[in-house]
């Protein structure tokens, strides 16, 4: 089964990098911030997942 919630995450993360890297923004711009809060939330699925699994 495909797991929607990963993917919208990860697709939202290759755009705010594009953008980022596209602008050259800096560490501490509000889309930077995102990509980082969006790691976190990737990180925490992927937790959730394992322990489903296991």
């Amino acid at each position: 089964m495909a797991d929607l919630y990963a993917k919208k995450l990860e697709s939202e993360r290759k755009t705010l990098w594009a953008t980022c890297r596209l602008k050259g923004l800096p560490v501490g711009t509000p889309e930077r911030k995102r990509i980082a809060e969006i790691d976190q939330l990737i990180a925490e699925h992927k937790a959730k997942q394992g322990v489903k699994k296991g």
